[in-house]
């Protein structure tokens, strides 16, 4: 082994055959052990979710898409008001209703050349201002309000089926959606005169028009090729047939309705009155007026009778007895509240475009698609003469309409 020196005075001397130790290592400090992992609550499967079915449309709904409309109650106006009328104001209805008056040589095909024409025009005109066009064919009133004497006239209701026919084919050749309203007052007097009040009973020349031969001659023939002309010649227009209360029980108004074949079309054509509450108050009568005495400006609070839930309790009848078609209300009067009775010529007051307009959900709650404002004879209100009512009641309605 070597002696280890070291440099300077003293010296360290390993004793012979002794071996150089390692230090001993730096004890490790034992590690705490890890305690067992916890074992985890196994996830439950995903338990599948039942896809949400989403609620059908309701009737009303699925006519507003025929129409090309939106599901919301829709707003219209007619008579008495011209699509220029319209636009001045800046509305934009959602229908716009024009009468098809009369049988013969004065009648409406000959308002424009070639014959028919006013369809056509009417129809473009509407569709300018964003409005689908309605159509009320009012030509039973040709012998007289009530005179049903021509429905077994040979010669007047060939005349009469001819110029039906010719409504659709001009429709046709329009190509777009369009409404009619088949003869308004007209099965009130044929429920009134029917003996027994069967509509079967009640003749009438129906088989002569060729494409209704299959039919009965009767007034249920009548209502069956009237929806025979139009699904033929043009699938694209909604009909519906009008009801007359005329004094009756809803229920027994339904059953008759019914019986025509009523439920067969696309909607059903509800009035209230045809003229401004306010024209009934005035004394002397105006001459498209006559007098009543009856309560005819309902109270919109409801509290007191007539009102508004009262009558829409009635249509409720109507609309389920006559298929759960949807309702369109026509010919609705446009004059303005007013606490005193009577008016004047083209300002008579009356409160329902008010009310309509502002309560429109109670109106969709009983089948309602929509209504149609208009007056029902010269000197009634209109946009107008009604001091911007209908625009600014329009307008605000608009903004939140009523869902169908």
């Amino acid at each position: 082994m070597f002696a280890l020196s070291s440099c300077g005075g003293g010296s360290d001397t390993a004793s012979s055959g002794s071996v150089a130790t390692t230090p001993p290592a730096t004890p490790t400090t034992p590690t705490t052990p890890t305690p067992p992992t916890t074992p985890t609550t196994p996830t439950p499967p995903t338990v599948p979710t039942a896809p949400v079915t989403p609620l059908p449309d309701s009737v009303a709904a699925i006519l507003a898409q025929k129409m090309g409309k939106s599901k919301q109650f829709l707003i219209g106006l007619g008579s008495g008001m011209s699509t220029t009328d319209i636009k001045v104001q800046s509305i934009t209805p959602d229908i716009y209703d024009q009468y098809l008056v009369g049988v013969g040589n004065t009648a409406w095909p000959s308002w424009n050349l070639p014959s028919g024409a006013y369809v056509g025009i009417t129809a473009t005109n509407a569709k300018n201002i964003g409005a689908v066009p309605m159509f009320t064919l009012y030509q039973m009133a040709q012998n007289g309000d009530g005179n049903l004497s021509g429905l077994t006239d040979a010669n007047f209701m060939t005349k009469y089926w001819t110029q039906t026919k010719l409504l659709f084919t001009e429709l046709k050749k329009f190509d777009g959606p369009a409404l009619v309203n088949l003869e308004p007052d007209f099965w009130g007097y044929v429920q009134s005169q029917a003996p027994g009040g069967d509509p079967t009973k009640l003749s009438a020349q129906v088989t002569i028009m060729p494409e209704c031969s299959a039919l009965t001659n009767d007034a249920v023939g009548i209502a069956g090729c009237m929806l025979t002309l139009a699904r033929l010649y043009a699938p694209k227009a909604l009909v519906g047939f009008p009801v007359s209360i005329f004094g009756r029980k809803e229920a027994d108004v339904a059953q008759f309705m019914t019986k025509i074949g009523a439920a067969k079309a696309d909607f059903i054509v509800e009035q209230t009155i045809d003229r401004d509450a306010g024209c009934y108050e005035v004394l002397p009568s105006p001459s498209e007026c006559n007098h009543s005495t009856a309560a005819l400006y309902w109270d919109e609070s409801n509290l007191t009778s007539p009102n508004f839930h009262d009558y829409l309790s009635g249509v409720s009848i109507i609309q389920q007895g006559i298929g759960g078609l949807p309702v369109l209300w026509w010919q609705m009067p446009m004059g303005v509240p007013s606490a005193t009775p009577g008016g004047t010529p083209r300002r008579y007051r009356d409160n329902r475009v008010h009310y309509i307009l502002t309560h429109p959900a109670e109106f969709t709650k009983v089948g309602g698609v929509g209504v149609v404002f208009s007056a029902g004879a010269t000197n009634q209100t209109t946009i107008l003469a009604d001091g911007g009512q209908f625009q600014n009641l329009w307008k605000a309605y608009i903004k939140t309409p009523a869902a169908l």
